[in-house]
């Protein structure tokens, strides 16, 4: 249990680690090389450890030489044969971008992960991987984990898939499509969620030389043949952990600035300091670096955060504390993370005396003061605790339990924020 201290905060600055979306994706693709990467300001959370475990076993060399810095040997376009099961936790991105390198594999590959993780979706990937000739089946007929995949050699071509639900599906068949035979042309029902997170699989693709291009936004083509090229690599910070300190900036009107942030950043919750300006806050870009300040008046906004989910619990903490009713939309796919974050949200701002109220893919906030002492349940997601500290700053009493979920994305997290004064 982690009782959250009130305070004043001065204007400061802080740093975060390594984005957990981009160290994924960076090492994967430095496994998808014949050769050796240096990739620093790795992440080294719960859920990176668990890919870099997985690709481990599937034969890449994977060295920690210094704190945030690695090198990669990769094993090309041959992942070993990985014959125990592989577990995954819960971490959706490691299960989802995973399946797709195991299909270039050999043998029959099984990924599980804990208790929700075999209750979130897969079964739109298994249909794609199907359709390519990869046998890959579910034990449970709505297509959860764990997942089986037995690789074929198969030549790529034309696939499609529903990406409604989690556009990781797409960023597994983006990121495989590179080196079949006859690279891969990706056709969607309709656009996907969180679609950023397409842009930044792409863009990391492309530091690897090599190449995947959005034709429409249902329609994506992956040129054949292609092969991936070792190099150099830097992880930026991680957008999505920034959110918490822009937030007590923004409650606790003070200017709380995050370090080594461009504002060209193509991670797609560079967006909340957009929300947050439209909320009333000051937002100053300068020096390779973002701050956030709250101001004597936060309004409540209406905000389509279908292309920001993980932005969502930090922003809707900071909208209990605006004026008016808040309204964020075209979350659906948020019921299906690490847990129902719209119903955990929900339930945790009416501990602090929030009125709220839900629908199948959005929920509004009615703003104003809330109240402590609450105890705070995380449902063992790391957002939900992140969010809720933010809460504690302002409010006497708010104490957050399990607060080592935060393991998952950010060790570090309850050290910097307790250096937050």
């Amino acid at each position: 249990m982690k009782l959250i201290r009130p305070r004043k905060l001065r204007d400061q600055a802080v740093a975060v680690p390594g984005s957990k979306s981009i160290s994924h994706r960076m090492l994967i693709c430095a496994c998808l090389c014949d050769g050796v990467s240096k990739i620093y300001n790795l992440l080294e959370s719960e859920d990176i450890k668990l890919t870099m475990k997985t690709l481990r076993l599937m034969g890449a060399g994977i060295e920690k030489k210094q704190d945030s810095y690695f090198q990669v040997s990769g094993f090309a376009k041959n992942p070993a044969e990985v014959k125990e099961d592989i577990y995954l936790g819960n971490s959706g991105t490691s299960m989802r971008l995973l399946a797709g390198i195991a299909a270039l594999g050999t043998g029959v590959y099984t990924l599980t992960g804990n208790e929700r993780m075999q209750e979130r979706p897969m079964m739109e990937l298994i249909d794609a991987l199907n359709s390519l000739g990869i046998k890959t089946w579910s034990d449970s007929p709505s297509g959860t984990p764990p997942v089986h995949i037995k690789p074929a050699k198969i030549k790529g071509g034309k696939v499609k898939i529903d990406c409604s639900r989690s556009s990781q599906y797409l960023s597994s068949l983006l990121m495989m499509g590179p080196l079949l035979e006859n690279g891969l042309d990706i056709s969607l029902d309709s656009p996907p969620v969180s679609s950023p997170y397409i842009d930044l699989t792409m863009d990391i693709m492309k530091r690897f030389n090599v190449r995947a291009f959005r034709k429409t936004p249902t329609s994506f083509h992956v040129p054949a043949n292609q092969s991936y090229v070792p190099g150099n690599f830097h992880v930026e910070p991680d957008l999505s952990n920034a959110g918490y300190f822009w937030g007590a900036g923004a409650v606790l009107k003070s200017m709380i600035w995050v370090e080594n942030i461009s504002s060209d950043s193509m991670q797609g919750d560079l967006k909340q300091v957009n929300i947050l300006e439209q909320m009333g806050c000051r937002v100053e870009m300068k020096n390779n670096k973002i701050g956030v300040c709250g101001t004597d008046r936060l309004s409540a906004i209406e905000a389509d955060m279908s292309d920001t989910p993980d932005a969502v619990p930090a922003i809707a903490v900071v909208a209990a504390f605006a004026q008016g009713n808040t309204k964020i939309f075209n979350v659906g796919h948020l019921r299906e993370k690490e847990c129902d974050r719209i119903d955990a949200v929900c339930s945790q701002l009416a501990k602090m005396g929030i009125t709220t109220s839900q629908g199948t893919d959005w929920f509004e906030i009615q703003g104003g003061k809330p109240a402590g002492p609450a105890q705070i349940e995380t449902f063992n997601d790391h957002r939900i605790a992140m969010a809720f500290s933010i809460a504690g700053l302002k409010i006497p009493g708010i104490a957050i339990e399990n607060e080592t979920c935060v393991e998952k994305s950010f060790p570090d997290y309850w050290k910097v924020f307790d250096g937050l004064e």
